[in-house]
């Protein structure tokens, strides 16, 4: 049975940080599952809507070579709902959220990556803002 890998995030204003997160979890085993967040979740995390629309950044990822498969992410509570839905063997986070997700070591390995340094969505809205 192939190790299955999930991990979530935005992914608004695609850039490399993503892809890098992505072809990193994807190293942890062979089936990748994305759980990319509504743009509801989005207002209530980030006090604000995306650039690109759930449909669109599903599309984009879906796209992605390393990705198997994709899904909107509805909640932050629902994850152990999604690790049991895909069947996940390890969770992989980028460890601004670290320690956060310890509580899923129950059911497969948690993984916490660092973050591409200098990288950030919210940065390059403010740059196009800008100018």
């Amino acid at each position: 049975m192939p190790r299955t890998v999930l991990t979530f995030g935005t992914f608004d204003v695609f850039h490399l940080g993503h892809l890098r997160i992505i072809e990193r979890a994807a190293s942890y085993g062979e089936r990748l599952v994305v759980g990319v967040s509504a743009d509801k979740l989005n207002l209530l995390k980030k006090d604000r809507l995306p650039v690109f629309s759930e449909d669109e950044r599903l599309a984009i990822i879906a796209a992605l070579k390393p990705v198997d498969e994709v899904f909107v992410e509805e909640s932050l509570e629902l994850k152990r709902h999604y690790i049991e839905r895909y069947n996940a063997d390890v969770l992989v986070m980028g460890d601004d959220w670290a320690g956060r997700f310890d509580e899923f070591s129950d059911i497969c390995e948690v993984v916490y990556l660092p973050r591409t340094p200098a990288i950030s969505t919210t940065a390059l809205i403010e740059k196009i803002s800008a100018t």
